[in-house]
């Protein structure tokens, strides 16, 4: 794993991951750290919402679970975006239909990442949404 992370595309940008699963986020967070970002979590939507409220300007992409408790993915999705018209959302999941991917992509979702999902693949994708215009 050491080997892999000095060829992904770095940054220090801050993400906010929106996730539900402990195991999950453990290594989000220590792989996104060592890739140079600062991270913020929030375990559910209602948190990411709140979250995102409190640092405006502060979070440069919303890596953000689908499927959680209290507040689900699509309705995080649409508050932020009430929010922040200009947020970057990177949607996640492994248990979503296409359909409702397809509609918050259609919503300005910035992409999609199946889980499970490797680090690298996560890692490119995440410098491309950052970096587009």
């Amino acid at each position: 794993m050491i080997n892999e992370f000095k060829s992904l595309p770095r940054g220090n940008e801050t993400i906010l991951i929106v996730d539900d699963h402990e195991t999950i986020w453990d290594f989000l967070i220590e792989a996104l750290q060592r890739l140079g970002y600062s991270v913020l979590l929030a375990e559910n939507g209602l948190d990411a919402v709140e979250i995102y409220r409190e640092n405006p300007n502060e979070i440069d992409l919303v890596l953000l679970d689908m499927v959680m408790p209290k507040l689900g993915g699509h309705q995080t999705f649409y508050k932020i975006k009430e929010l922040d018209p200009n947020a970057k959302v990177l949607l996640s999941s492994g248990y979503v239909s296409e359909e409702e991917v397809n509609d918050l992509l259609e919503q300005g979702a910035k992409g999609f990442l199946p889980k499970p999902h490797r680090i690298s693949t996560m890692a490119v994708e995440m410098r491309r949404i950052l970096d587009a215009k």
